[in-house]
């Protein structure tokens, strides 16, 4: 299953709303499984972005579709990156002409 990287940022109400960010995240947690997909972790960090989530979904319309639900919300912005395993970085190079 393709996973994903997100880096989120804070919304104005998500910043006033913090103290329920963890409830956010659980929140995000189910929209994920729903979808047929896990979330491997979230982070909260320290510096540009305010965390990132990993996760796994069957492709990239359903985590483009879960990560527009989310920030429908209006709580964050998110940043999300297509990451890929040696595996499949190198399925991805043996199609190179």
């Amino acid at each position: 299953m393709p996973t994903f990287i997100s880096l989120f940022g804070w919304t104005e109400p998500g910043v006033h709303d913090v103290k329920n960010t963890a409830k956010r995240a659980a929140d995000f947690r189910s929209s994920i499984q729903a979808a047929g997909g896990s979330v491997k972790n979230i982070y909260w960090t320290m510096g540009r972005y305010d965390g990132l989530i990993i996760f796994e979904v069957p492709d990239d319309a359903t985590a483009a579709a879960v990560m527009m639900g989310g920030c429908a919300k209006g709580n964050v912005r998110t940043e999300t990156l297509r990451a890929f395993t040696e595996d499949e970085i190198q399925g991805v190079l043996d199609k190179i002409k």
